[in-house]
């Protein structure tokens, strides 16, 4: 497959959700590197709280279709990756975090220290509000969309997957049971088998608001 030169805006307007996939495989290199584009994605206090889990065996694939309720694109598409969150994950040693940054420049001692105590801080208050697992959701989303673009880049097709239910993702990829672990998202990745059109999208005056939101209300809400 010759791979499609697009430029970031490009790869915005173009990507579709696409549900039918073709049966080739995606080569090792192209994987690899949506894999290290993912990861490069922000994450809050740069915590890395998210984790991807590749399922691309026949096995692995038809076990996420029973999880997925049946839907065809596990079927299908060649691999899906499946978006873990690791909500308690800010309990653990970040060192090897600290030193990467050391390294490479970034940050400092005095910034280390400073950061990781305001870290700690922050996420204790998440936790007390119960909003652990809802910020660790938000990174796992942030590097899906990377994977999205990438792999729109890459001549790929891809569909971001909310239908499932977790306790049997959970059970396929190996963590059943696992409290301190949520799935945020399954994408699946493959080359289309159908060309979706754009459906349009509402006027940005309908979705861009100015210093306040002044959105009419729902009718759905009215009184």
């Amino acid at each position: 497959m010759t791979k499609h030169m697009l430029s970031v805006a490009d790869a915005i307007r173009t990507r579709r959700t696409v549900r039918h996939y073709q049966p080739d495989l995606i080569p090792e290199a192209v994987l690899a590197s949506l894999l290290e584009l993912a990861v490069e994605a922000p994450t809050s206090w740069n915590l890395q709280d998210r984790s991807i889990v590749v399922v691309a065996s026949d096995e692995g694939r038809e076990r996420l279709a029973w999880a997925t309720g049946g839907q065809p694109q596990p079927q299908e598409a060649p691999v899906v990756l499946v978006f873990v969150t690791e909500p308690q994950s800010w309990r653990d040693d970040h060192s090897d975090i600290y030193d990467q940054a050391r390294r490479g420049g970034a940050w400092n001692d005095d910034f280390i220290a400073v950061f990781s105590a305001a870290s700690t801080t922050f996420q204790e208050d998440l936790d007390k509000r119960g909003l652990l697992r809802e910020y660790a959701v938000k990174d796992a989303m942030i590097a899906a969309s990377f994977v999205m673009l990438a792999a729109t880049e890459a001549g790929l097709a891809t569909s971001p997957m909310n239908g499932w239910d977790e306790d049997k993702v959970k059970k396929v990829i190996g963590i059943e049971g696992r409290d301190d672990l949520a799935i945020a998202l399954l994408v699946s990745v493959g080359y289309p088998a159908e060309e979706r059109r754009h459906p349009g999208r509402r006027p940005l005056e309908r979705n861009v608001f100015y210093e306040r939101h002044t959105a009419q209300q729902s009718t759905a809400h009215q009184e």
